[in-house]
């Protein structure tokens, strides 16, 4: 609303309209309406608007500005002053997708070892850039309209051949779903499933806190199933009655472990004999630098009837952009769109046909061969000070991702060290709290590595050396 629509001035009063107009900005600022910075309108607009003479205003805004209040910005006009904020801060939201963990940060800390798609170390800025800038100059008035449901056309038929060429993902352009990230697809997951008779999804154990946390409040009973060195266990899976379970078979969140054939074909012949769903969370499908194997194709290829195959940006670009997708069995998209219609009306436009671009022109290809590169000497280094620092702990699974997973000698007291090591700046995340139940696993650490420089690695581990020996 503009300001003068909101003033009310009595013209009858005997209080002053100066001092109304002065007590009307006042308590709009004191209340948090008008905000550091807000630029305010002239003293000559405001006063044609209110019909009051221009020295009116005049006098009222330089009331306020001696009062500290509001301050004359030369080129910028009036405005409320920027450091005034008398108001408390509020407290920030987690995301239900988030790792769980909340940390006082006083002293600030200087390594934070937390896993999260925030360690994305190199936005590729100007490729994205002129990739956009192509969406957006090719935009026509129809193609600022609303966007289908299911996600701009360029970008489903760019991600179709993408998924089939990189992943072996088996699908159409009619079969990919755009979504606003991995957790509006999880969202909308959760929506369809209890129409088809399922209420209960199996999750990993240990596997990601903040989407057991999701799936519960999406209305879903999540059923933790164990995980080993080959993955999940699918005799659990079986003997735990579920028709659904979400799994990370490339690369395990967070331990790292790679889905075995053998437990692929069984997990395969369990949906099949159940009539289920297996929801493939393919996180970090991009960032794989082990020289020993590749990384795996997708799960979807082998069962692409029973299995949903999930992907996002936000480990290989950014979360922010808040850009994912799903490939799902042909009877499932039609389900999984009018769900989406009771939540929003499509993701951005705009941004769907940047990354079309991005993708088309093989921008997101040269990103991730960048990417890879200085990952992969980032995860070495981290590997190697673990290896010299912290006898008896080591760096498992493949090199893949923004995380690695080290598990520390059998004695040590996860939660001490954690504590430890905040005291020494270094902010944590214990494999702990990635458990269903306290004192389940062994312990270990889930690191975020990415945005590591390789003599940050070196530091960090020593500190860690450090709380371990007592130092």
């Amino acid at each position: 609303m503009a300001l003068h629509a909101a003033v009310t001035l009595v013209r009858e009063s005997e209080i002053p309209l100066t001092s109304q107009i002065q007590r009307f900005i006042k308590k709009e600022v004191t209340e948090g309406i008008l905000h550091p910075g807000t630029r305010l309108p002239s003293s000559r607009r405001l006063a044609d608007d209110l019909g009051v003479s221009r020295s009116v205003v005049v006098e009222a805004y330089g009331q306020l500005v001696a009062e500290g209040y509001l301050e004359a910005v030369q080129g910028a006009g009036t405005q409320v002053v920027r450091h005034l904020d008398r108001t408390a801060p509020a407290a920030p939201v987690p995301s239900l997708l988030a790792d769980g963990h909340t940390a006082r940060r006083d002293p600030p800390v200087r390594w934070d070892l937390r896993p999260g798609g925030g360690n994305v170390p190199d936005f590729p800025r100007r490729e994205w850039l002129a990739c956009y800038q192509r969406a957006l100059h090719a935009a026509d008035p129809a193609g600022l309209d609303y966007p289908p449901l299911a996600g701009d056309s360029r970008l489903r038929v760019e991600l179709a051949h993408y998924l089939g060429r990189m992943c072996g993902v088996r699908s159409t352009p009619e079969q990919v779903v755009v979504t606003a990230g991995f957790a509006q697809a999880l969202g909308l997951l959760a929506a369809v499933l209890p129409p088809l008779g399922i209420d209960a999804l199996g999750i990993e154990n240990p596997g990601h806190p903040g989407q057991r946390r999701f799936v519960r409040e999406s209305g879903l009973r999540p059923v933790p199933l164990p995980v080993d060195g080959e993955g999940i266990d699918v005799d659990a899976l079986a003997a735990s009655g579920v028709r659904a379970v979400l799994v990370t078979p490339a690369h395990q969140f967070p331990t790292g472990a790679t889905l075995s054939g053998r437990r692929r074909e069984a997990l395969v012949r369990w949906a099949r004999e159940v009539d289920g769903l297996i929801v493939e969370d393919d996180y970090d499908r991009g960032l794989w630098y082990d020289r020993r194997a590749g990384r795996p194709l997708a799960l979807q290829r082998l069962a692409p009837d029973h299995v949903v195959y999930a992907g996002t940006v936000s480990k290989s670009l950014a979360p922010g952009l808040r850009l994912g997708w799903l490939a799902a069995p042909a009877p499932l998209v039609d389900r999984l769109l009018r769900a989406r219609a009771r939540q929003d009306l499509g993701t951005d436009v705009l941004t769907q046909r940047g990354f079309a671009e991005f993708l088309r022109g093989g921008a997101y290809d040269r990103h991730l061969r960048r990417l890879n590169s200085l990952c992969r000497h980032r995860h070495d280094a981290l590997r190697e000070a673990v290896r010299r620092h912290l006898p008896g702990a080591a760096v498992v699974g493949p090199a893949a991702g923004l995380h690695a997973y080290v598990t520390l000698p059998r004695h040590t007291d996860e939660a001490a060290l954690v504590a430890g090591a905040l005291r020494r700046s270094v902010l944590l995340s214990g494999a702990a709290a990635h458990h269903a139940r306290p004192g389940e696993g062994a312990p270990a650490l889930v690191v975020g590595h990415a945005h590591l420089p390789r003599a940050g690695a070196e530091q960090a581990v020593r500190e860690l050396a450090a709380v371990l020996s007592g130092a």
